[in-house]
This record gives C-alpha cells, structure tokens and sequence, in this order.
C-alpha cells in the first residue's frame, strides 16, 4: 500500500494514457488499406441478426446503399424487417426468401427451394456496383442444411464480390470453410437466456 496523493495518481494515469495514444498512433500509421469485408456472425448466443441490422443502420446514416436478404426466418414479423421496409424502403432493400423456421414449413424441398431464391437475389445484389453492404441474415442455416452449396457461396465471395463491397453472413453454426475465407468473424456464446426459464422471445428485444 502507498501513500500516493490524488495529484500522483492522476500524473500517472495522464503519463500511461499519453503513451498508449503515442503507440497507437504508430500503429494506425500501418493501417492504410481499404476493402469491402466478408463479415461472419455465428454461435449460440443472441446477437448475431441484431449486430448486422446495426450496421445496416450504420450504411443508411452514412448514405450507402445496403440490402438485406432474410433467408430461413420468412414470415416472421420482426421489428428491423418492420422499420427499414416502412421507414428506410428507399435506402435499404429488402428481400425475404424464407417462408418459416424449418421446424414450420417441414418441407425440406421447399425450403432449398427458397434458399435458392434467396442466393440468386443476394448474389444480383452484391454483383450491383452501386450496393456497399450486403447482409444475408441466417444463411448460415441454410448452409448448415446444406439447402445451399458451401464451395458455391465461398467461391463466388472470394471471385465476384466487388473489392469494396461488405457482406455479412449470420446464423448458427457457421461452416469451416466459410469462417476460413472470411475476414472478420465474431462468435457470440451464450451466457445466460430467459428462454431457459420459460420466458418466450421478448419484443424489441428479441425481434
């Protein structure tokens, strides 16, 4: 224990901040490179569809032309899907491929049926030079169903996405391959959820 006075620790809290914003000074110095980013959100934690509806919001304040294409959830109302069709239609479009969670529709044909759409749309809409940012919400379930091919999805990212183009792919159990190409991946773990105690998806929480 010291005997350290206010006035000393805040010198020395002063002197580490200085050295901390000279040393990363240095290291954005390095940092010079721009690029349109493969973005992956996956895990089992809450987070995933909300993070990228965030920076969706993100492209509208910038003004840079985004879209959105809703794969598995389909007819499901969620608040993003509510507020960008009826508030943001002309800055953001907005594709819903999916007619259900899996567990509802319980037609495997149908489903791949729809997630073909689905890709088909996404793959015209990050092909457009115009679009910036990209988000294809839960296709990592149609992935993980193999309702679409893995290589196909891969390939076509790494070959025919513009350089400057984002692209974000969430869901659950995000595949090897695609978490191998991608450049920024962030795996959301589930702590603690509600649901466990009975408590059903919340509005304006949950969707």
């Amino acid at each position: 224990m010291t005997d350290e006075t206010e006035a000393e620790r805040d010198a020395r809290h002063a002197e580490k901040m200085r050295r901390i914003k000279a040393a990363r000074a240095e290291m954005m110095k390095t940092k010079t490179e721009e690029k349109g980013l493969v973005i992956v959100h996956t895990g089992n934690g809450k987070g995933k569809s909300s993070s990228a509806f965030g920076m969706i919001l993100r492209c509208v304040a910038w003004q840079m032309p985004c879209a959105v294409v809703q794969f598995i959830k389909g007819t499901w109302e969620t608040g993003e899907k509510k507020i960008l069709r009826e508030r943001f239609a002309d800055e953001v479009t907005f594709v819903v491929s999916g007619e259900g969670f899996t567990w509802d529709v319980q037609d495997r044909q149908r489903d791949i049926a729809a997630a073909r759409a689905g890709w088909e749309r996404a793959k015209a809409l990050i092909r457009d030079p115009a679009m910036r940012f990209v988000l294809l919400d839960e296709i990592n379930i149609a992935l993980r169903y193999d309702y679409l091919d893995i290589d196909e999805v891969v390939d076509f990212l790494q070959t025919e996405k513009p350089q400057m183009t984002h692209v974000c792919l969430t869901g659950r159990s995000a595949k090897p391959e695609l978490i191998a190409a991608a450049d920024l991946v962030t795996e959301m773990s589930m702590v603690k959820h509600p649901f466990e105690d009975g408590v059903k998806a919340q509005k304006g929480v949950e969707h």
